[in-house]
């Protein structure tokens, strides 16, 4: 009797681990073991690798690996075929379209806003016009107690030392959606430097990837940076309000984002900016940031795993994005979005 319920035991014992096992092969629904390349922007990088990771646990025989180069070098190796897939914040220009001889496919998977952040000891809250930030990254405000800072500040001790600014080092969509937003507010500005993904940055010490300028503020007492909200939460730096269009102080806040991207209607291309939006209660400096895809494949195995990764981050993965700090997408927004996955196709 004892020994039929050792042995009943150790055949228990067994079928739990065969069904371990079985679980996490389970999952290889076409037996094929499927790695997926991507690289670009760092402004989504830490929603997409929580997407990436999630989706792998749930499906085990696809490995999505994804570097955050920034948004330049995203879409010259998207280009030269180097990738599976692209990042960028700044989309791509017709003419890169051009250059991606089986066609490209755009999909915003994410948006968010682009924060100014700052490390001044004592001084939680700060507002800032935007004669003020145009006039600080145009290396013509230089000191924190100027004029200018001061008189939207009414009551906080500004110290009477130099800004630091910190600007991105490397080709970056964030630079591209902050230097357009510039250009929009201040024709000074559009004039020279203007926007672009790297631009001939008046002043500033140069930082690589939204990483690289937070760890500059955190690090830099007296600076003042831009960086996707989501660093910001992270690192629980201070943020700064800024004047909209319509005159108002805004917090950067998920809130103030959806008032930002309410106005905006995707066109057929799935591209729009948003460089000065209207709106009482909008936040200035909002973005989608897009996948880059190509409208084919040779490989129908990639196809159908790529396609898979987007259909989880348009669904599931959406409710990461608050967390992390971006914006989920509108229901209408990833109607779109899924039509348009019926673009892409094996050659």
């Amino acid at each position: 009797m004892r020994f039929r319920k050792v042995l009943l035991l150790g055949l228990l014992v067994v079928a739990v681990a065969a069904g371990s096992v079985f679980a996490k092969e389970g999952s290889d629904a076409n037996g094929q073991f499927v790695r997926l390349t991507g690289a670009g922007a760092s402004f989504p990088a830490p929603l997409y690798n929580k997407w990436f990771k999630d989706y792998h646990a749930l499906h085990q025989n696809v490995q999505v690996d994804y570097q955050s180069v920034g948004s330049g070098s995203g879409i010259k190796n998207f280009i030269n075929k180097t990738v599976d897939f692209g990042a960028s914040d700044a989309a791509m220009t017709p003419e890169e379209i051009s250059k991606v001889d089986v066609g490209a496919q755009l999909l915003p998977m994410t948006a968010g806003s682009i924060v100014l952040s700052y490390n001044l000891k004592g001084i939680p809250g700060l507002k800032l016009s935007r004669e003020a930030y145009a006039g600080i990254f145009l290396g013509k405000v230089k000191k924190w107690n100027d004029p200018l800072i001061t008189k939207t500040n009414p009551g906080v001790k500004l110290p009477d030392s130099p800004i630091h600014v910190v600007v991105r080092a490397d080709a970056s969509g964030t630079s591209f959606v902050f230097t357009k937003h510039l250009s929009a507010i201040n024709p000074e500005w559009a004039k020279n430097p203007g926007f672009g993904t790297m631009p001939n940055w008046p002043v500033g010490t140069r930082s690589k990837g939204n990483e690289g300028v937070t760890a500059s503020i955190t690090t830099t007492p007296g600076s003042i940076g831009y960086l996707e909200y989501g660093y910001a939460i992270g690192q629980k730096l201070p943020m700064v309000e800024l004047e909209n269009k319509a005159g108002k102080y805004i917090k950067p806040t998920n809130e103030s984002a959806q008032s930002s991207l309410a106005a905006v209607e995707l066109p057929e291309n799935l591209i729009a900016w948003l460089p000065d939006p209207q709106g009482e209660k909008s936040y200035p400096i909002v973005t989608y940031t897009w996948l880059l895809c190509y409208k084919q494949y040779s490989d129908p195995k990639k196809l159908e795993a790529l396609k898979s990764v987007i259909e989880y981050g348009l669904t599931t993965g959406q409710k990461d994005s608050e967390k992390l700090g971006y914006v989920p997408l509108p229901q209408n927004v990833v109607g779109k979005i899924k039509a348009a996955l019926n673009n892409i196709k094996s050659k």
